[in-house]
């Protein structure tokens, strides 16, 4: 389900706060990080992802990777960080930044 123009807004101002939970460097998706990423997303929903990437398209290429492998959406890509989403229909209301920062 793609997000709307009015989620992607919501989803970047909760964003703004946030710091990367996952920091992907010169090797790219190994196991090891998908699995973080796999815990992120189901403990966190919307997580900030650091790419130390020196090439733009090196680091577009990783993004799209990444979200068709963990089936998430980009909602924002500045720089060499970018914010991705997906939902968790049980997800923990302490843990999830989408109920967190409701207000």
């Amino acid at each position: 389900m793609p997000l709307n123009n009015e989620q992607k807004k919501h989803y970047k101002s909760i964003g703004h706060h946030l710091k990367p939970v996952l920091i992907i460097a010169e090797n790219g998706l190994s196991e090891g990080v998908l699995a973080e990423l796999e815990r992120a997303l189901n403990d966190h929903e919307l997580i900030k992802v650091q790419l130390r990437l020196n090439e733009r398209e090196d680091r577009q290429a990783v993004i799209a990777q990444l979200c068709a492998s963990a089936g998430c959406e980009l909602v924002q890509s500045i720089g060499k960080v970018a914010l991705v989403y997906r939902r968790n229909p049980k997800a923990n209301r302490q843990l999830s930044n989408i109920s967190r920062f409701q207000g």
